[in-house]
């Protein structure tokens, strides 16, 4: 939990200097490649505590050197400064999660048995745009498949959750047939 404000408060300094300098798109585009880098080797090596601070601090510069913008590179040198390296990622994430919110993104995750067609999501991205709970934001679909749910969709967004699944279905009809009132009153 203390991870997480401190990288509420480290991504609200970073979008908050990245509006003030005019420079939000670029600053989104370099908090895009440090997630994309982000391996779980490079990951173990920032949350180490048998690597120093200095070396962290090293490895970091190495890999971005002149491939960030000067803010950004700023800004991540006072994180290593400050021996906030640990909580790296998510800083990145929590950046992504505010600008999103800047910009009025919406995701919606729908999960499927089955890949789908671009077709389809953006068949239903227009479908979720027009429904007036997001009429005002831009609706992005993310898709992943779990065979479990063995047809229709899952639509998950931060608190909403349509499911429209067979698997669902399946599981409110056996609690029917459990429940069933009629069949108790022939006993």
């Amino acid at each position: 939990m203390r991870n997480k404000l401190i990288a509420q408060r480290y991504s609200k300094a970073l979008i908050d200097l990245a509006i003030q300098n005019n420079q939000l798109e670029q600053v989104k585009a370099d908090i895009d490649l440090i997630r994309s880098s982000l391996t779980p080797e490079l990951r173990m090596t920032m949350a180490s505590s048998v690597v120093s601070g200095s070396k962290k601090t090293d490895i970091f510069r190495a890999i971005f050197k002149g491939r960030l913008t000067q803010l950004t590179f700023s800004f991540f040198d006072l994180v290593f400064s400050k021996r906030r390296e640990l909580v790296l990622p998510e800083i990145a994430d929590e950046f992504i999660e505010k600008y999103r919110q800047i910009k009025g993104i919406e995701i919606i995750e729908i999960t499927t048995a089955v890949e789908i067609s671009d077709e389809i999501k953006e068949n239903l991205r227009h479908r979720f745009q027009n429904l007036p709970r997001f009429k005002s934001k831009k609706v992005e679909i993310r898709s992943k498949v779990d065979e479990t749910i063995l047809g229709g969709f899952v639509a998950k967004s931060h608190d909403i959750l349509f499911d429209a699944s067979i698997k669902n279905d399946l599981v409110f009809i056996g609690r029917q047939f459990l429940e069933n009132l009629y069949v108790q009153k022939i006993r």
